[in-house]
């Protein structure tokens, strides 16, 4: 009975001393698990921390590119501005030859809105830090309407400068046509002319001994025209029975070697027109000879030495004409 108590209780010992040992390695597993997950948790952390620091550098690197990305299309779209500017400043020139005023306010007046307006959005950007794609869109959108105008100014220009040719051409026939038409009345004139002197001749007044002379402020005779004060036509009215008496207005015309007329006199009917004059006189006609019939004209313009033009016109005729050298 004791030898089964010792026994059994050897037993115990012996069972006690196996359990000690095993309850000691159980913990150093464990915080050896506890160490491992800190330092998984540790790691993980710090890669989490590692990629989101990478991936803001990656964002603000990409914001940067974009930035320096709309800076060179600014500054393409601006190099565009200029050129456009210079191909319009160079069509300018070719626009002066066209004769259509209308047309070419209407396309300065576009080209310079839409210019003012890319103007004003550039000095936007230029004074913004940072540039969005919707403003360089909006410039590039403007550069565009401000290209698209240049051409259809450039079509103008080409359209208005073919119509002109066509319109210089057919110009440059007509004046052709109306001097040959011209030259054809000037013909039947001169003749038609000829033929009324002829069938007249019986009826108008008669002019004979005809005389230009100057005069200078004394009323005496000048040698030197460019000093006279004043020109006077000299004239006899033989008699003629032939010609209707009563009171008749004799209008002088006194045409310059230059071809000027010496004016001041107002106008006078002929030949269904009005005739500028240099002066006139009214007479009386009885049918009997008037000699010593005189009209002046008082000089207004500088006179030069010349061949001098007399005319004189009365009754819707011309009486005579005939041309006189000054000195």
């Amino acid at each position: 009975m004791n030898k089964d108590n010792h026994d059994f209780e050897g037993f115990e010992i012996d069972e006690v001393q196996v359990r000690k040992p095993r309850g000691k390695s159980n913990k150093i597993a464990l915080y050896a698990v506890i160490a491992l997950a800190v330092v998984a948790l540790g790691v993980g952390g710090w890669m989490a921390y590692d990629a989101s620091s990478h991936n803001k550098e990656m964002e603000e690197l990409q914001a940067r590119l974009e930035q320096q990305q709309l800076d060179m299309e600014q500054m393409q779209l601006e190099q565009d501005y200029e050129d456009l500017n210079r191909e319009f400043a160079q069509f300018e020139n070719s626009r002066q030859l066209i004769q259509d005023d209308s047309v070419k306010r209407a396309l300065a007046e576009k080209y310079e809105a839409a210019r003012l307006q890319v103007e004003q959005l550039q000095n936007e950007l230029k004074s913004e830090k940072r540039k969005s794609s919707a403003e360089i869109a909006k410039l590039k959108s403007e550069i565009e309407t401000l290209r698209a105008l240049l051409r259809h100014y450039v079509e103008e220009i080409d359209r208005l400068n073919k119509e002109n040719e066509a319109l210089r051409s057919e110009n440059q026939e007509i004046k052709s046509q109306n001097a040959r038409l011209n030259s054809q009345v000037a013909e039947t004139s001169r003749r038609n002319e000829v033929l009324s002197e002829r069938m007249t001749l019986a009826e108008k007044l008669n002019v004979t001994g005809l005389s230009l002379t100057p005069l200078n402020k004394k009323g005496k005779k000048e040698k030197k025209v460019a000093k006279a004060t004043q020109l006077m036509v000299s004239f006899t009215i033989p008699q003629n029975n032939s010609t209707p008496v009563g009171e008749k207005t004799i209008y002088m015309r006194i045409v310059s070697p230059t071809g000027q007329l010496l004016d001041g006199g107002g106008s006078f009917s002929f030949e269904g027109g009005s005739v500028p004059c240099s002066a006139k006189r009214t007479i009386e006609y009885a049918g009997e000879e008037i000699g010593g019939v005189t009209i002046y004209w008082d000089v207004n313009t500088a006179l030069t030495p010349g061949d001098y033009t007399v005319e004189l016109f009365a009754d819707n005729y011309r009486l005579v004409r005939r041309s006189f050298t000054l000195n």
